[in-house]
């Protein structure tokens, strides 16, 4: 008996470990919904990621993503977190299990992203009060994730009929908060969020490979700058 009260107090000290106040989980989700870009950043080497964030961040982003598959991503993450605290938004994707997004939030994460949707993460963001967003491609995937409590639901991969199909399962299911990443440009980013996204993820259209193999920083702030402009064109999101 006292082995398994043992056990249990270990959990509940290792829950409340990451637990956040309501208040910042509304913070977290607030700033989605206020700036509604995310960069989502994946480079080949480690040395090249906090270059090309901060050109992006230059460029007015106000929410960075650093993903797992990145090299030394939790490093970075740790020290753009320390270097913008209170004026970036700073999460972790790429995020496929409970233990990872233990690693993230050691590293100081401030909202945890997936790809595909995994439920026990989303269970474990939510029984910690933290913003989650899982990948998800259908509307009967999306609408499942909402049931589990995530916040927001990361369209991906892109999907056919784009923005149209974002207007679309928008209308039907207004509970869902859709954010789209595959498919959104410097140009159209403005457009999915004038027809129902609820946020956006650019990834290789403002981290383009070429810029970044260059190291053309100039490059990314100026794909930064563009996009941004597009964003903020539509404005803040307005609850249905």
């Amino acid at each position: 008996a006292s082995k398994a009260a043992a056990r249990a107090a270990h959990r509940s000290a290792v829950r409340t470990a990451y637990t956040q106040s309501k208040d910042t989980f509304d913070s977290v989700f607030n700033r989605f919904a206020t700036h509604r870009a995310c960069a989502v950043l994946r480079t080949p080497t480690a040395a090249a990621a906090p270059k090309a964030m901060a050109a992006a961040i230059d460029g007015g982003f106000k929410i960075a993503e650093f993903t797992l598959t990145t090299p030394g991503c939790l490093d970075t993450l740790a020290d753009f977190r320390a270097k913008y605290d209170g004026r970036v938004m700073v999460g972790c994707g790429t995020v496929m299990s409970t233990l990872e997004c233990e690693a993230a939030m050691d590293a100081g994460a401030e909202f945890i992203i997936s790809p595909i949707l995994i439920p026990s993460v989303v269970e474990w963001c939510v029984a910690r009060n933290i913003v989650c967003v899982p990948g998800c491609q259908t509307p009967t995937e999306l609408h499942a994730a909402h049931a589990l409590g995530a916040p927001i639901q990361k369209v991906f991969p892109g999907v056919a009929g784009a923005m149209a199909w974002v207007k679309a399962v928008s209308a039907a299911l207004p509970m869902l908060k859709l954010n789209p990443t595959s498919g959104v440009d410097l140009d159209n980013a403005g457009d999915y969020l004038k027809n129902g996204a609820f946020g956006v993820g650019l990834v290789a259209p403002l981290f383009q490979p070429d810029a970044i193999a260059a190291e053309n920083w100039d490059q990314i702030q100026a794909n930064a700058v563009k996009v941004i402009a597009n964003v903020e064109a539509a404005g803040p999101y307005v609850a249905k």
